[in-house]
């Protein structure tokens, strides 16, 4: 069993379970809120998964929330039950921040590990800091490492900074490059949902173009847009030539104190005016009007060095590079634990398989050796 604190347990903590329409309806409260964490995200992604969308308090202070997704086997015979990049505290500048959060872990494991006989697995939130607290915490309380990213990195920018000071952590080349981006004539928009369809097309022709997998969740991105409560939708931006043709875009979820980058788009115009480069300054100008969010989360690079170069130069000096924390496992019982293994293994295969398919696919017949 968990080594779980009796200080933890002892905070009297309540849940309630919201339906799906109530929970995406307050989720822009919450600092830790990602799209992972909505309803309309997951229904949509993981349609085989049953959802509970609970709410913690300690008395009577809303201290956070968690989206698990869930399955049970035939025969009751385990199951799974996931959490992606939760649990979502409220306030994560209290200094009950740290408690709040394993007391929310701690009913987590009676609930679905110990009474609901399932396979916990938690990945946290991948933070802009060295230590990641809540990993720490899973390890503490008996949790195992599970699968892992093969490219974790993740790059941070801050953006509570004034346009001088993000300027000047850019490095050099970084700065270089945007200053010749600013000599296009080039136009910045903050768009809305009516120009989903813009985007698409500039992100159908780029998928065609690179000819690359796509193992995102762009497939429900339309639906996400389409259906999510408009106090959490993501932002679109928008970028234009001096003709007015679109040749960059990116999707932005811009909830709790960091922001996402979700998707960019761009077309042939974009690589020799180095639209990117202009497009994401804006938006971190416009992020830095923004009063709750702090970091500009720009994501992975799936290996790719001259997106990791991109990415390292923007986050600079004032940002942070960290990595994405591992999935984290707990089984409270014996047959539970090989079920959720075995089922977490089939799925890596089956992942692992596809993306080697795809770059043999993507090489000449004389690089197959």
């Amino acid at each position: 069993m968990a080594d779980i604190s009796q200080a933890n347990i002892d905070q009297a903590l309540r849940v309630e379970q919201l339906d799906a329409t109530a929970w995406d309806a307050q989720a822009h409260r919450f600092d830790d809120v990602c799209q992972e964490q909505l309803d309309v995200f997951a229904a949509e992604r993981w349609p085989a998964m049953a959802l509970d969308r609970l709410q913690f308090f300690i008395g009577d202070r809303l201290v956070g929330g968690c989206l698990v997704m869930h399955k049970t086997a035939p025969l009751g015979l385990g199951g799974l039950a996931v959490c992606k990049w939760g649990p979502i505290l409220l306030n994560n500048r209290l200094p009950s921040a740290q408690s709040d959060y394993k007391a929310i872990v701690d009913y987590l494991v009676q609930e679905y590990a110990v009474t609901r006989r399932l396979m916990l697995s938690i990945l946290p939130r991948a933070v802009p800091t060295e230590q990641n607290s809540a990993l720490e915490y899973l390890r503490e309380i008996g949790f195992n490492q599970g699968a892992s990213l093969p490219f974790p990195n993740r790059y941070f920018v801050n953006v509570d900074l004034s346009d001088e000071e993000m300027r000047a952590s850019f490095n050099q080349k970084w700065r270089k490059h945007l200053r010749n981006s600013e000599k296009n004539e080039l136009r910045f928009e903050h768009v809305g949902p009516d120009k989903m369809s813009e985007f698409n097309a500039l992100y159908e022709a780029m998928t065609a173009r690179k000819q690359f997998p796509d193992y995102s969740a762009y497939d429900s991105l339309n639906h996400l847009m389409d259906n999510i409560d408009g106090s959490i939708r993501p932002e679109i931006f928008m970028v234009y030539d001096e003709e007015g043709e679109a040749v960059a875009g990116a999707i932005v979820f811009v909830g709790g104190d960091t922001a996402v980058y979700l998707y960019g788009a761009t077309n042939d115009k974009a690589l020799p005016m180095q639209a990117g480069y202009f497009m994401h300054w804006e938006i971190m100008r416009w992020l830095g009007t923004q009063e709750r969010i702090k970091w500009y989360d720009l994501g992975g690079t799936d290996g790719f060095l001259g997106l990791h170069q991109f990415k390292k130069g923007m986050a600079g000096k004032a940002g942070a590079i960290t990595t994405v924390p591992p999935v984290m496992n707990y089984a409270h019982w014996f047959i539970p634990r090989l079920l959720g293994e075995a089922l977490f293994l089939a799925r890596d295969v089956k992942a692992n398989t596809g993306r080697m398919i795809n770059n043999l696919r993507k090489k000449g017949p004389s690089d197959q050796n």
